[in-house]
């Protein structure tokens, strides 16, 4: 007994050592391969490691703080924070002095703030239009390295609240566009923006919190009403200053421009960022052309639900019913557009555009960004309990 001891020693321990050495290279092999992976219950994302366990998944999250850091310092380069100013008279019908002078007049200079971001290296930065839109105000773009430039408003999108804003500069760093169309609810996203026009390029993380959301946008004065559709929810903070920033994914990609929040006081982290496939081809038309170039129909509309459709009737829960808005003089059809001339009238209902089915998340403008001015296309109408086919030949929308 005693002399088999060191025998049985040296085999336990090579046996101990062989099992340690074969572990290791069964782990090394199975994670360059995706297949034996998939087969023995183990599989990779980006940044986790997952071990299924039966029914159930432990999830090993590995380096998630690291891939957040190297997405911020991927896109951050290429974001600018944008200023404008603007002098106004201010009259001060007060006047202490002689009762019989007229009221004192003085000029005071209004400031604002947003964001926005290098789409070329020679200075074209995508921002929001209600940014770009303050009548009479001087542009400052400030760079993240801190350097100034004046900047010109190049062209504003009719059918978005987005706008391209040209500054003279040279090899700027400039973003990449992820897929808006390929997301999941629940993904992380990353906004960067100029917080309360004040904290440059702040950042704040959250996730996709919804999709093909409708959104009535106001401004802080409750004025100029934006009906904006097929927006990306997020409950990233989204500050004022953030509007026209991008809202990258975890590959530092750009997927949305932050433009809105929800009413603050009723709800918290509820913010809208406009998905970027949306303006991809306003994006292409201003760097061909020079200016953003949009396919034009010529209706107002509203989007048939069921609510809709049981108040007004409607033998249909789909598409949307071409309707006007007579208490701001605006019509159902635009006199001489391309469904003025295809016979197109207030209450029908367009079912779909080329086969597309319209309604609730299936936005009308945003299947009409895909098409170019003077392109035929054809609309699916109900009317008065019946379905036909239209040709409307599109035209250029008018410049807004």
């Amino acid at each position: 007994m005693n002399e088999n001891k060191p025998l049985f020693l040296f085999l336990f321990i090579l046996s101990f050592v062989s099992g340690v050495i074969g572990g290791i290279g069964g782990i090394a092999l199975v994670s360059s391969s995706p297949t034996l992976q998939k087969s023995v219950g183990i599989s990779s994302e980006q940044g986790s490691i997952k071990i299924e366990q039966g029914d159930q998944i432990e999830s090993i999250t590995v380096k998630e703080d690291s891939a957040v850091v190297s997405s911020v310092k991927k896109v951050l380069p290429s974001v600018v924070s944008v200023v404008f100013t603007k002098d106004v008279e201010v009259i001060n019908p007060f006047n202490f002095g002689d009762p019989f002078e007229s009221p004192s007049r003085s000029i005071q200079t209004q400031q604002g703030g947003g964001t926005g971001f290098v789409i070329t290296s020679e200075g074209l930065i995508a921002t929001n239009r209600h940014v770009a839109n303050v009548e009479g105000a001087k542009y400052t773009v400030i760079t993240q390295d801190g350097k100034k430039y004046d900047a010109k408003v190049l062209a504003t999108d009719t059918a978005n609240d987005f706008a391209i804003l040209k500054i003279d500069a040279k090899n700027l760093p400039v973003v990449e566009f992820g897929d808006s169309e390929d997301l999941d609810v629940g993904q992380r996203v990353i906004a960067v923006g100029n917080a309360l026009g004040e904290f440059q390029n702040t950042v704040t993380v959250g996730v996709l919190s919804g999709k093909e959301r409708t959104l009535v946008a106001t401004s802080t004065t409750g004025a100029n009403a934006e009906s904006l559709e097929g927006l990306l929810q997020t409950d990233a903070a989204i500050n004022e200053g953030n509007s026209g920033g991008p809202l990258v994914n975890i590959k530092g990609q750009v997927i949305g421009i932050n433009t809105a929040t929800a009413a603050k006081g009723q709800s918290e982290g509820i913010g809208f960022a406009i998905p970027i496939s949306s303006v991809k081809t306003a994006i292409d038309s201003i760097k061909k052309t020079g200016k953003i170039i949009r396919p034009y129909l010529g209706v107002r509309y509203v989007v048939v639900d069921q609510k809709i459709a049981a108040i007004r009737n409607i033998n249909s829960d789909k598409g949307v019913i071409v309707i006007g808005d007579d208490s701001r003089g605006l019509p159902a059809v635009e006199s001489g557009s391309p469904a003025d001339k295809a016979g197109i009238k207030q209450g029908d209902i367009i079912l779909k555009i080329n086969g597309d089915d319209l309604g609730e998340g299936k936005s009308l403008s945003r299947f009409l960004s895909k098409y170019q001015p003077d392109e035929e296309i054809t609309l699916r109408i109900l009317r008065d309990g019946k379905e036909s086919d239209v040709k409307v030949r599109l035209s250029e929308a008018p410049s807004s």
